[in-house]
């Protein structure tokens, strides 16, 4: 019921609990909290709740399209676009994607679909030609939200050119039962678009002749988002979300951080990312706080910018964001004296930059965390009430509800201090990837845990540590080598801003250890003086052989590096792969 949300008992407060507060010994196996019920509600239900409790405190800041609405407004504009999608055809179960970069109409189109019982399909702005195609497809969208540019990406004319595949001939007729309703949120009119302010206006007319026509009582189970694997090492696969575990894992982390409605919180992640989507709408809307969205796109000046005039208390992003930021801040000093915390994570966060964070940006209370788009995001998160030490060296304890725990190669739970592969259950697992049982059935066995590739250790407490991930270990001769730990070392030598390490071939040991290294402005240092850091600090056979020094990393949209991309262009340049492999 939606009375759920205001309960004393979902007033955030600063602890988690897990099973066995003290220390303890066993199999590393440990289930989040349970002293609060999870929310059984909708997403739509949700905000209506919300914009009705805090209908005048602001609610959207969108920097770049001078966009600042209250929950008021914000919940408007939400049935509007509802009810025009209705009237155009759409009911409960159909796929909507949506292209774009951050913009009002992403987080307006977020909402209509869930209280329409639509099921929002992120794509990632980032996607061209073959992989809009494949994805539009793969899901089976019936209508599709989208820029009509994005950086150098021409979206109107990669969907003219698959015209007759996606369904749509752009003069009106219909060429397949999937595609129906092509929206542009360009304000120039186009053959065969439909404008998205039209579908707004159209739905608001409609409330103010007393629309009605609200779907019969939507299932808190029900699917409600599908969001593609970044595809990194393989064909993207449609992890499928519902109203259930989204909502419930935005609250809980929430809860854990200490959100309230007194927040602004500054969210410069993509929305079509699961930590932009949940982490950042989502949990601010649930707790009536101020969401700043800097711009289209991540850029270090204007997110500074945003929380130096927005007064924002929290800000969120991945490790590459917040290095960039450190290194405007180097440039440009910034009065941040309003953040008290944030969030993060999206990958392996490294101690250094955590303890920059918290010394040099005023982020006291910034937490780290682990998660995955497979289960709805967050599966362990940091408080800000631990002890720094536990911040930067864990990514925390069990969310509420989740239960998680560490096997070995044969699926047996090791002991506590072990490492192994993280297994999780819980009410924020995915219903699946989209129309793929097979690949599902190789994630989430009988019983219900998902499988993560993932390697993790708990200690005697219960907090987790990523020690690595299965596909990302070098194997050297024999030796499994983390990546992640000799990351976390070379970030100690004050020249190196960012280190990424990657296997090479090699004929003797199968790979070899190359470090990338992007330099901090102005600091100067050699392959044999980086070595040499190395020397005696960490053992013999973690030493990188190969040191590069680059520029830029290759990312994802979301901000992750692309490893298998380094990896490639890294034996490339050192000759040990032709030029055409």
């Amino acid at each position: 019921m939606i009375s759920s949300l205001t309960q004393p008992t979902f007033e955030p407060k600063l602890e988690m609990n897990v099973v066995g507060d003290n220390a303890r010994s066993g199999p590393s196996h440990f289930q989040g909290d349970r002293s609060q019920p999870l929310i059984e509600t909708t997403i739509g239900e949700a905000l209506d709740d919300v914009a009705d409790r805090h209908r005048d405190r602001i609610a959207l800041v969108v920097r770049h399209q001078s966009v600042r609405w209250t929950y008021r407004d914000l919940a408007y504009h939400v049935d509007s676009l509802a009810a025009g999608l209705w009237r155009a055809g759409l009911r409960p179960g159909d796929r909507i994607g949506i292209w774009a970069p951050n913009c009002a109409e992403w987080t307006v189109t977020q909402y209509a679909a869930a209280k329409l019982g639509l099921v929002l399909v992120n794509l990632n702005p980032a996607y061209q030609t073959a992989e809009i195609k494949y994805a539009l497809t793969k899901v089976g969208c019936k209508a599709l939200v989208f820029a009509r540019s994005f950086k150098e990406s021409h979206y109107l004319d990669m969907l003219r050119s698959l015209a007759p595949e996606i369904g749509q001939s752009f003069s009106g007729e219909l060429r397949a039962a999937a595609m129906r309703l092509l929206i542009c949120t360009a304000p120039e009119r186009e053959e065969g678009i439909t404008r998205f302010q039209d579908i707004r206006d159209d739905g608001r007319v409609a409330l103010h002749d007393g629309f009605s026509e609200w779907p019969d009582k939507l299932d808190p189970s029900d699917p409600i988002n599908i969001q593609f694997t970044s595809g990194t090492t393989g064909p993207p696969k449609a992890a499928t979300l519902s109203h259930r575990g989204l909502l419930n894992n935005a609250w809980f982390t929430g809860e854990i951080c200490g959100t309230s409605h007194q927040d602004a919180i500054c969210v410069p992640l993509p929305l079509f990312h699961i930590f932009g989507m949940l982490t950042g709408n989502l949990l601010a809307m649930l707790r009536g706080a101020k969401i700043v969205h800097p711009g289209d796109a991540f850029d270090a000046d204007s997110v500074l910018s945003a929380v130096e005039e927005e007064q924002c208390t929290s800000l969120y992003g991945v490790p590459t964001m917040f290095l960039s930021e450190l290194a405007s801040l180097d440039a440009r000093r910034r009065n941040l004296s309003s953040l008290r915390t944030g969030i993060i994570a999206g990958a392996v966060v490294p101690m250094e930059l955590l303890r920059r964070v918290t010394s040099e940006m005023n982020m006291a209370g910034v937490v780290n965390g682990y998660g995955m788009t497979e289960t709805s995001s967050a599966i362990m998160v940091t408080s800000p009430t631990d002890t720094p030490e536990r911040r930067v060296s864990s990514v925390g304890r069990v969310v509420p509800h989740i239960e998680v725990k560490i096997v070995d190669s044969s699926g047996m739970t090791v002991q506590i201090g072990e490492a192994g592969e993280i297994h999780t259950r819980g009410y924020s697992t995915m219903l699946g990837y989209w129309d793929d049982p097979d690949t599902t059935a190789k994630v989430i066995d009988p019983e219900g845990w998902v499988r993560t590739g993932d390697i993790g250790v708990f200690d005697e407490h219960g907090y987790g540590r990523i020690v690595g991930r299965i596909k990302e270990m070098v194997i050297r001769g024999g030796e499994n080598i983390s990546c992640g730990e000799i990351e976390d070392f070379l970030l100690l030598h004050p020249a190196v801003e960012n280190a990424q390490v990657v296997g090479v071939p090699d004929d003797k040991y199968g790979e070899e250890l190359c470090a990338c290294i992007k330099l901090k402005p102005g600091a100067n240092v050699n392959k044999d003086e980086l070595r040499e850091f190395c020397r005696g600090k960490i053992a013999h056979l973690k030493i990188p052989r190969y040191v590069r020094f680059v520029n830029e990393f290759p990312l994802t949209a979301s901000g992750k590096v692309q490893k298998f991309i380094l990896a490639r262009s890294s034996a490339r340049d050192l000759g040990l792969i032709g030029p055409d492999s």
